[in-house]
């Protein structure tokens, strides 16, 4: 029986115990995160957590930033199934500025959720928040499109989403600004846009 190697672009098939491992780390790292916050988790404490041993973390996630970027990835994968096919009006079937509103409020919600883990996520890697942003920017385009919205839809989407930053949110919140002020003015500012 002759054994084909992999095509150079082809992913490696994971092991079944890899796979298991890799399971149950990102699931006791987001136990970690939720239970006991993100500044509370080390390498350390979620090996023993998840039952394995470090050098696997490490081999896996190459670094405490890697692992806090695979539990970031599960969670905006879960956020970006319900933009795409969930209820509306977050999801598809209703008009597309209430969408846009409640894109705007859910995005911004999930960044105050999660913004400790998208900072330990992101560190100094500007290329993971370009990743994470690029899907909310096409989407933002899209509906800006369908509001018919003239311009360049890209810049004026990338601009709409400026605000829903968590270093912005964050910062507005040390004003005592209210999340639910910073929603307003959000709105605020998505109409103006799409008027004119």
């Amino acid at each position: 029986m002759t054994h084909l190697l992999p095509m150079a672009d082809e992913p490696v098939p994971e092991r079944a115990d890899a796979a298991r491992n890799r399971e149950a780390i990102l699931a006791a790292a987001l136990r970690l995160v939720e239970t006991r916050g993100v500044s509370c988790v080390t390498m350390d404490t979620v090996a023993s957590e998840a039952g394995v041993g470090k050098g696997t973390l490490f081999r896996r996630f190459q670094s405490r930033e890697g692992l806090m970027a695979a539990v970031l990835d599960r969670s905006e994968a879960e956020w970006q199934a319900s933009v795409i096919s969930g209820p509306p009006p977050l999801g598809p079937g209703a008009p597309p500025m209430e969408r846009l509103l409640a894109f705007g409020h859910s995005r911004m919600r999930t960044n105050v959720t999660h913004g400790a883990l998208i900072k330990a996520a992101t560190g100094s890697s500007s290329a993971r928040s370009r990743a994470a942003a690029s899907f909310a920017v096409m989407h933002v385009r899209h509906l800006l499109g369908e509001l018919g919205v003239r311009g360049d839809l890209v810049l004026l989407a990338i601009a709409v989403m400026a605000p829903l930053d968590i270093m912005v949110i964050e910062q507005q919140q040390a004003d005592n600004i209210s999340l639910e002020r910073i929603e307003a003015g959000w709105d605020d500012l998505v109409r103006r846009v799409v008027r004119a």
